[in-house]
């Protein structure tokens, strides 16, 4: 086998195919290595209405278009990550709109609070899904016909390809040709004889994978769009012994798709918290960090559904007919009992949830006495304190921030108010924070605000025998997070396609090998063996080369009027 390494006068491009106006013998044998459509240059006078739809629709289905609008698609998504949203917090967007005069309007002309429902964005986001079918519909279409079609026959000149090979040898033609179709259909190559050569083709996946590429990114397009416009997330806090229903009342937050319809979508469920547990490393570095954290709590499916238990820990949630329960949280609530100024109970051992500040669960909130209480002039009025909780306080004159997030040495510090605590204004107010505009402050005998740190047991006797504050004791609460995402398994689908499809389309090669067997003028015959792959590669060569080593073999004997190399090297570049 004489290894060689020609090329044909002219300028040959890299992937084998002839310069315009040059030797034109490749044909088919160069075509259709990939299913893109053929980039076409309009002319501009005499396009016309049809001529530049046509021109606009090939330019929005192209490659390009799809990487920028895909591009564009993720730089909008960055103000919905950096701007408070109206669909995530209301009341973040309103706060906003308040602190900045000038930025505010501005937002609320361009869609910045509604990044994902606004005109601009869902406009991106309709050319990417049609520029992907655009694109994908013909392609595959195209790539069907070649998998049905057979690999196309041998150029007239093998020796332009850029791998090329070729030897004499004492076999007939037939044989080797026979040999041929036999080793290639063995290296898994689609192979068949055109005239006096076989032509084999390989590497298909690599097309299937770019196609299966983008069908996954449509796939992830409506799956994200389905789960945008259906899905539904809100928050609960529930005290040990307290429950909650799947409705709508019962969430202290509640966020959902724009086609969500809560009087329907709504999965039917309840549950309750018996016991939340946790535990906590003791000592070293990692003092502090959950061992334990977990939820014990009994739920039933629908209206009459059979009562049953479980166990949610963090990432492992309660799943109930598509919605997942979560828990995200847990704290402590102090249980007080409050008495008004003629010793009735106004308060009795009710337990206020705190919330954390720290990973060492220090708390703080509000406690708000609404009804029934009177001052001693026998006046109603409303109570509030502002509470700060320790679950591990570090004894007199340490800093007033729990040490650890146990229940080692709780420790809870009040400071009172009286007066109208605005709650019946028919206003929507946090429950975790007093509103001191109608609210007095109780003074101590220096005329300070009138403070005192409690244990449990301990009582708090206000000023001027206005009532007495008793700490009763801790009880725990776990914060849940009810969600449901529909379509999430199609978007992990279409992910883990996506990958695949990508890892296809790179380091899958499509290529093309063509074994010539002709009797010479000297009656032996000539074997010319060239390769063809879509792009510049080492690949095809060594493949090349790989191959005719084999077919020699069987097809030479010792009689052979020239003797092989062992070595197959690629065309040259083209000439400068």
């Amino acid at each position: 086998m004489s290894g060689t390494s020609k090329t044909a006068p002219g300028k040959t491009p890299a992937n084998g195919a002839p310069a315009p106006g040059e030797d034109q013998d490749l044909g088919a044998a160069g075509s259709q290595l990939t299913t893109a459509p053929k980039e076409e240059t309009p002319n501009l006078p005499s396009l016309g209405v049809i001529g530049w739809a046509r021109w606009f629709w090939r330019q929005l289905t192209s490659m390009r278009v799809a990487l920028l609008l895909l591009l564009l698609l993720s730089l909008g998504a960055i103000p919905g990550s950096l701007i408070p949203q109206e669909g995530v917090d209301a009341m973040k967007v309103e706060e906003f709109r308040g602190k900045h005069d000038v930025l505010g309007p501005l937002y609320d002309k361009l869609g910045l609070f509604h990044v994902y429902s606004s005109v601009w964005f869902s406009a991106i986001y309709i050319l990417l899904f049609v520029s992907l079918i655009g694109c994908i519909v013909p392609r595959t279409w195209q790539f069907v016909g070649q998998l049905r079609g057979r690999p196309p026959g041998a150029p007239r000149r093998l020796s332009r390809l850029p791998a090329y090979t070729t030897w004499r040898t004492g076999a007939e033609p037939e044989e080797v040709r026979e040999a041929a179709l036999k080793l290639l259909r063995k290296r898994r190559f689609r192979a068949h004889v055109v005239g006096d050569a076989v032509a084999a083709e390989k590497g298909y996946l690599r097309e299937a994978g770019n196609l299966a590429f983008h069908v996954a990114l449509i796939v992830m397009l409506i799956a994200f769009a389905w789960g945008q416009l259906f899905k539904y997330e809100g928050n609960k806090l529930i005290l040990e012994g307290d429950g909650f229903s799947n409705t709508l009342t019962q969430y202290d937050d509640f966020k959902s798709g724009n086609l969500f319809d809560p009087d329907h979508d709504l999965t039917p469920f309840s549950f309750s918290l018996k016991d939340f547990h946790g535990t906590y490393e003791a000592t070293g570095p990692n003092r502090g960090t959950p061992r334990v954290y977990e939820a014990q709590v009994t739920y039933s499916e629908g209206a009459y559904g059979d009562e049953k238990s479980k166990v949610i820990e963090v990432n492992k949630p309660l799943e109930i007919d598509g919605s997942k329960v979560y828990l995200t949280a847990h704290g402590y609530a102090p249980i007080l009992t409050v008495k008004d100024a003629q010793g009735n109970v106004v308060m009795d051992k009710e337990a206020t949830a705190l919330l954390p500040l720290d990973s060492n669960v220090t708390s703080s909130g509000a406690v708000m006495v609404r009804d029934g209480y009177r001052n001693a002039k026998g006046e109603k009025e409303q109570l509030g304190f502002n509470a700060f909780f320790l679950p591990t306080y570090g004894g007199e004159g340490s800093t007033m921030l729990s040490t650890f997030p146990a229940l080692l040495n709780p420790m809870l510090a009040l400071s009172a108010y009286h007066g109208d605590l605005g709650v019946d204004a028919g206003f929507a107010k946090s429950i975790y924070q007093l509103d001191k505009t109608n609210l007095k402050e109780f003074k101590d005998s220096d005329g300070e605000l009138f403070k005192k740190q409690l244990k449990i047991g301990e009582t708090m006797t206000l000023p001027n025998g206005a009532g007495t504050v008793t700490f009763d004791g801790v009880q725990e609460w776990a914060n849940f997070q009810v969600t449901r995402q529909p379509a999430s398994g199609w978007a992990l689908a279409g992910s883990v396609a996506a990958i695949l499809g990508l890892a296809g389309s790179l380091f899958i090669q499509r290529r093309r090998v063509w074994v010539r067997a002709v009797k010479g003028d000297d009656g032996v015959t000539v074997v010319e063996m060239a390769g063809l792959g879509r792009s510049e590669s080492a690949k095809v060569p060594e493949e090349l080369g790989d191959l005719a080593a084999v077919l020699y073999e069987p097809t030479n004997d010792d009689d052979t009027p020239d003797s092989p190399d062992t070595h197959v090297v690629p065309a040259e570049g083209p000439e400068k």
